[in-house]
Parts: structure tokens; C-alpha cells; sequence
């Protein structure tokens, strides 16, 4: 569910105590940070493979540049203008600014213009830019494979291939419905992405083929044309009949496609696809459905037999594989696995005989990235919580001692690219007091250049007091959250209260980053006289197995009583309206929004959920089954988290909205509830957002957040 969480939030440090007078508008509250209110940057910020160098576009007074930054000089030269790149395209195509610009190499990079590709080579007197690939009109899911220049794309359920000499491979034709080839699987569970995957050196393509004509249709209405249109959509529910995956491996040379013995039960998930650097093997986890086992296969890529497990890994509750192996640079007998098994998200290094070499990370905190390696000094440069599940910082660790070394002190939340050499970081990072940050440091710590540090596109703006709250849940955990003030605040005075949360499983929606606030809606709220709250309960991703699986079975349990904790800490502030509680949240957040106002109706005077579960029967098998087992196996954990039965229990005034094709949770959830409050003459308020999915994005969320806003001021002020 975490690629539909609606409202991301940074955590931060306090915001300046001092004010300005200006407000923000409803639309700068939503949209922002993405428009008029945007940080600055560094555009189209890359590193040239191969050197050390930097590339950026900048403004020039002849327009725009492609430069290069050569460091540690950093000295520049220019490579591409805005106005050459115009003069080879001619009039076919008019460019108000130079489009994204990769490299393949450090003498040749490619942009494309829709599906128009172009390549640009280094010439003595400037680049040169040809056509380089037009793909169909209708391709989707394209990927590129630059070292190679192979092009993998699917139109409808089929997957084609075009190679290095521009021929077209037709890889797959099925003609019937329900046969998916080329794309994302498993609803795009355990980290998966994509389903096409070329070999390293392009000469294999493997895909995922997806049967799902054994999963029941569901009718997913288009509203916007007269009769109302149904589109069937495949929706495996949770403990029914799910999808079946293979994988596929077409060899262009032959034009022949075989595919991996990943033998039975075929309901069973493959994750973790992995490319051998010779191309002789292909690495799958497999994970069965139970989600409780998982075995590390290895199979002959030519001719898909099974080969041996390396290695499995139960668990009582839920095995969760969320990344493809690493191989070690310059080996192809050495990877790098990721692991939960002792508890916390941390790198092991083995060999391909299924020996474990030792373990890279350990400690009481998570890994969250692999950004680059140096294979002269055997290091990884990876992104942890460390410090604090709050902040995000970067380390070098040797994959063979384990010996961590923190880049850079500022806390905050950083980001890392890493050269191809492995001598140079760029660190992007921001907290509460600096909107943006990049840095330029070298790996081995002795050098840094500051490239940008953005100005606070905010100073203008009158900004609400920002404070960080840690609270202890009833086994003494503690429990991360930030409590808003009101701007011109009088102690005096009591205050409504808005509590925002989400708390579902692989989500972490507090950390240090800017706004303080992490959200500027939060901050008009308190502009409008309330008090914002949000809080990161037990269930939620980044801190640990034991912290996240103690909802297993029981969603929404746990979850409740540590956002109880923190009603109990808002009534205890002598500025708090215990009167005038609301709560709001989308998707995890609705369910659990609707699940206090249900199952703890005398707390909340009124509550806004947005996609909610109301039903976890009704909910996608992988996610489900991880976190709740079937519905057959936990039928008392189903029945008290099942929100149509408690719709008896309403007291405050509960607005709920759904997107009418909302194919992740599907419109029928609050349909039903609906339903059920008309059979128990209990008044509920309903909106729908008609074409809208899970999310309502673009300039009618303006309308979104103007309905959710209006909610809490007609029965909250």
C-alpha cells in the first residue's frame, strides 16, 4: 500500500519562532512546494560515467547549457546549447528548455522526445544528434539498457525487443486475455517494479509472464462517457484464488524463449530477479504463499533448470524480500543479500555456493539503500538510520570487515549519488532549517564543496512553532511524532485538534526533512487556528521487525492503542479542546481513521477518511496475507478489524472519499459502508472523486484538501 500513500511527511526541528504575515492560499498549501513555493536545485545534476566529472544544465545568456564540471577544480566547460540542440533538430520539434539528458557513456548521451530517441556523440567541434530509435506510439513499460543500447518495451500484454542493430523481436504474442507478459507482478509487492530485466550484456531477456485468468473480474465503471463504460480489472482478494508468474527468458539469437522449472504450488511469488554478471544464471527468491519461507534458487539461464538452493529463510510471522541481489564489483561468485533475520533490514555477503562470508551490517537500525560501491577500496556507500530513525545519512562500509564510516554530520535526510569511480558523493540533504542542500564530498572524507544551498522559499510566509514529541506505548516503546502549534499562539486559549496519521506497514511518515512541518496543508491549518498532530505508531516501516510485526494478525489493534497514547498526551496540554478532537488520514490512514471513530467513538468529534478499508476480505492478497494471514486461517482477527459491523457504533460526524476507480481499494469498501449505515439508520457524509484511482492528484487536489478543510471547520470551530 505504500505506493499509494497520499500525504508524504518530512520531520524536522522547530521552524523559526518568529513570524511573517503573509498566509498561505489553499493551492500553495497542495500544490506548493511543487510550483511557485519549489526549493531551488541543481538541474539535471549527473555524473559523466567513467570520470570524475559532473554534468549540469544551467542558464546562460544564450539560453540554456549542458555543462561539465570537472572536480576537485570543479573548472567547466561547456558541451551542449539550448540552441545547437534546436538548430540539428530543425523545425520538427520547438524546445523551450534542453530535455533530460543521460549519459551512456563519457563520450555519448541520449534524450528522448515521447518515444523519439536521440543519441549525441562528441565531435571535435561540438555534438552531434541523430535519430537514434522510434519506438510505437503505444509502448509502454520501456526500458533501456545503456551499456548495450537494447530497447525493451510492452504494447497491450505483449513484450518486444529491439537490439543493438535496430531490429524488432517480436518476444511475445499471446492473443488471450489474462496472459500478461513484460510487466509488473505480485501488484507490485516485495519491491518489485518492473517486469522486464536484460542481461548484463544484452544478449537474454528475461521477463515476468503473469497468468491471471483463474483470478476473479472485477468491473472497474468509466464514468465520463454516456453509457457509463466497464472495464474488467483482474482483483486476487485475499484468501481466494491468486495469479500464477513464471519467468521467461528470450534469446534474440535464436529467437527462441524458455522458461525457469520454478516448479509448485504456482501461486507462489518470484522476487528478487537477479542477473549472474556472465549471464549464466539467473537468481530468484522464492517466496511461498504463506509468506513465511523463502528459499534463494539459482537457475541455468539457457536452459531454465533448476540448479540448487543457496540458502532459505523462515519466519514465524512473515519472511519480506524487497531487493534483487548485489553482486560484488569484479566478481561473479560473490553478492550482497538484504535480510531482516535478526531483526533489522542489514546487508550479508556470500558466495554462489549458498556460504554465508559475514555479515556486512549489524546493529539495532535498517538499511534503506545500496547508492554505489568502490571496488578498489571494497567499500559500499549506503544509506542508514544509524542516528536516528528520524535522519537518513550516509556511510562507506568495507563489504569484507564491515568497517562503517559515517560522510558528513549535518542531521537530516540525505540522498547519495555515487560516482562510477566510487571517489565522489554528491549528498543531497535537507532538515527543518535547510530547504535544500548539495554537497560534493569525496568518499574518503577529505574534501567537500558546496555546489547549492537553497534559499527558504517559505521566509515570507507566517510559520506555525513545530515541536518534537516522543511518547512510550504500553510495552515502552517509544513513539516518534511533531505537534504544530497555531500561529499566535495564546497558552491561554483552547484549541482543536487535528491528528493526522497513516500507521500502516512499510510506510515511515515521520522524518527530518524540510518543511519542519512536513506538509504545508498542516501548516495552513495552523494559519486557521488548530493544533496539528501525527504520530508514528508500532506497525509502521524503518525501525525494526519486533516494532513493525506487532500488528501481525490484528490490524488496526496495536495501531489504535498507541494513537490512543497520543490523545492522551493532547488532553493532557492545558491548550488542547478535548472537545473538539478530529482525526484524518487516506488509504491505512482511512481505515484507521474510521476505525477509531468506530471502535472508539467517544474520542473524535468528527473524522475525514479518504480510500479506506473498510473490509481486509476485500483487500489484495499479498498485502493482506503478509500482515493478516487468510481469512480462513484468522477469522477473529478479520472480524474485529471488519468495519461494516460496527457502523452501530458512529457518534461524531464521519465524512469518507473514494476515488470511482480506485482499483487498489476498490470503491466497494465504502460503497458497502454506505450501505450497512443505511440499514442501521446511522448518518454518514460521502464524497466521490469521479476518474480518480487511489490519489487525487494535480489541481484538483486543491478541491480535496478544500473538502477535507471545510469538514473540520464546520464542525470543529
Amino acid at each position: 500500500m505504500i505506493r499509494f500513500f497520499l500525504l508524504f511527511v518530512s520531520f524536522s526541528f522547530c521552524a523559526p519562532a518568529f513570524a511573517q504575515q503573509k498566509q498561505f492560499t489553499m493551492e500553495e498549501a497542495v500544490l506548493g512546494m511543487n510550483t511557485s513555493l519549489a526549493r531551488e536545485d541543481l538541474k539535471q545534476l549527473n555524473w559523466i560515467p567513467g570520470e570524475n566529472s559532473i554534468s549540469e544544465v544551467v542558464k546562460t545568456p544564450y539560453g540554456g547549457a549542458l555543462v561539465r564540471r570537472k572536480l576537485p577544480q570543479i573548472s567547466t566547460d561547456t558541451l551542449l546549447r539550448l540552441s545547437e540542440l534546436q538548430k540539428q533538430l530543425g523545425s520538427k520539434y520547438t524546445l523551450r528548455a534542453l530535455p533530460p539528458i543521460e549519459w551512456i557513456d563519457n563520450k555519448e548521451a541520449f534524450f528522448a522526445l515521447g518515444n523519439n530517441y536521440f543519441i549525441c556523440s562528441a565531435a571535435a567541434n561540438g555534438w552531434n544528434i541523430k535519430e537514434w530509435r522510434d519506438l510505437p506510439g503505444e509502448a509502454e513499460n520501456v526500458v533501456l539498457q545503456k551499456s548495450t543500447k537494447r530497447f525493451a518495451y510492452t504494447i497491450g500484454n505483449n513484450l518486444y525487443l529491439i537490439d543493438a542493430a535496430g531490429k524488432t523481436h517480436t518476444v511475445t504474442s499471446d492473443k488471450e486475455a489474462g496472459i500478461v507478459n513484460g510487466r509488473s507482478v505480485h501488484r507490485n509487492e516485495f519491491g518489485i517494479d518492473g517486469g522486464i530485466f536484460l542481461s548484463p550484456k544484452g544478449n537474454y531477456l528475461a521477463f515476468y509472464r503473469m497468468d491471471e485468468r483463474m483470478v476473479e473480474d472485477y468491473p472497474i465503471v468509466n464514468w465520463n462517457v454516456t453509457p457509463a463504460a466497464v472495464h474488467l480489472t483482474k482483483y486476487p482478494f485475499a484468501g481466494r484464488t491468486s495469479h500464477e508468474v513464471t519467468l521467461g527468458v528470450y534469446n534474440p539469437s535464436s529467437g527462441k524463449t524458455i522458461f525457469l522449472d520454478t516448479g509448485t504450488p504456482k501461486d507462489h511469488y518470484l522476487t528478487s530477479v537477479t542477473w549472474s554478471p556472465d549471464e549464466q544464471f539467473i537468481y530468484l527468491a522464492i517466496l511461498n504463499r504463506e509468506q513465511n519461507h523463502l528459499w534463494l534458487n539459482q537457475y541455468n539461464a539457457r536452459t531454465g533448470a533448476f540448479i540448487k538452493t543457496l540458502f532459505e529463510e523462515t519466519d514465524p510471522k512473515y519472511v519480506h524480500p524487497q531487493h534483487s541481489l548485489t553482486f560484488i564489483p569484479g566478481k561473479n561468485d560473490e553478492f550482497i543479500w538484504w535480510s531482516q533475520r535478526d531483526g533489522f533490514m542489514h546487508l550479508y555477503r556470500y558466495n554462489t555456493r549458498g556460504k554465508l562470508l559475514n555479515q556486512i551490517t549489524k546493529g539495532d537500525w535498517v538499511v534503506t539503500e545500496i547508492a554505489g560501491e568502490s571496488e578498489k577500496r571494497k567499500e559500499l556507500y549506503i544509506i542508514s538510520t544509524k542516528e536516528s530513525p528520524l535522519d537518513r545519512h550516509i556511510y562507506s562500509v568495507n563489504w569484507e570487515s564491515g568497517k562503517l564510516r559515517r560522510l558528513g554530520s549535518d542531521p537530516g535526510t540525505h540522498s547519495a549519488g555515487v560516482s562510477t569511480t566510487g571517489d565522489y558523493v554528491i549528498d543531497r540533504w535537507s532538515n527543518g532549517n535547510a530547504p535544500r542542500v548539495i554537497d560534493m564530498v569525496s568518499t574518503t572524507g577529505k574534501w567537500k564543496q558546496n555546489l547549492l544551498t537553497a534559499k527558504d522559499p517559505l521566509a515570507a510566509y507566517q510559520r506555525p512553532k513545530i515541536e518534537n514529541v516522543t511518547i512510550k506505548a504500553d510495552d515502552g516503546t517509544p513513539l516518534y511524532g511533531k505537534l504544530i502549534y497555531p500561529v499566535n499562539f495564546d497558552a491561554t486559549k483552547k484549541y482543536p485538534v487535528i491528528v493526522y496519521l497513516y500507521n500502516g506497514p512499510n510506510v515511515q511518515i515521520i522524518s527530518n526533512g524540510f518543511p519542519a512541518s512536513g506538509n504545508l496543508w498542516y501548516e495552513y491549518m495552523a494559519q486557521h487556528g488548530y493544533v496539528i498532530f501525527t504520530m508514528e505508531g508500532r506497525g509502521s516501516a524503518n525501525r525494526g521487525m519486533k516494532f513493525e510485526q506487532a500488528t501481525f494478525r490484528k490490524l488496526g489493534t496495536v495501531e489504535m492503542e498507541d494513537q490512543l497514547k497520543g490523545v492522551a498526551y493532547l488532553k493532557s496540554l492545558p491548550f488542547v479542546d478535548a472537545s473538539r478532537l478530529g482525526v484524518h488520514g487516506w488509504s491505512y490512514g482511512g481505515f484507521m481513521t474510521t476505525s477509531l471513530m468506530l471502535r472508539h467513538p467517544e474520542v473524535f468529534k468528527c473524522g475525514v477518511a479518504g480510500g479506506p478499508v473498510m473490509d481486509w476480505k476485500m483487500y489484495e492478497v499479498m498485502y493482506t496475507e503478509r500482515y493478516m494471514d487468510t481469512p480462513q486461517e484468522n477469522p477473529e482477527g478479520y472480524e474485529e478489524a471488519n468495519l461494516l459491523t460496527k457502523v452501530k457504533n458512529l457518534k461524531g460526524k464521519l465524512l469518507l472519499i473514494h476515488g470511482t476507480i480506485d482499483s487498489t481499494v476498490v470503491w466497494q469498501h465504502s460503497v458497502n459502508f454506505v450501505k450497512q449505515c443505511v440499514d442501521n439508520n446511522v448518518q454518514v457524509d460521502y464524497f466521490v472523486y469521479p476518474g480518480y484511482e487511489h490519489n487525487v492528484r494535480g489541481r484538483d487536489r486543491v478541491h480535496l484538501m478544500q473538502k477535507i478543510t471545510d469538514y473540520f471547520d464546520e464542525y470543529l470551530k
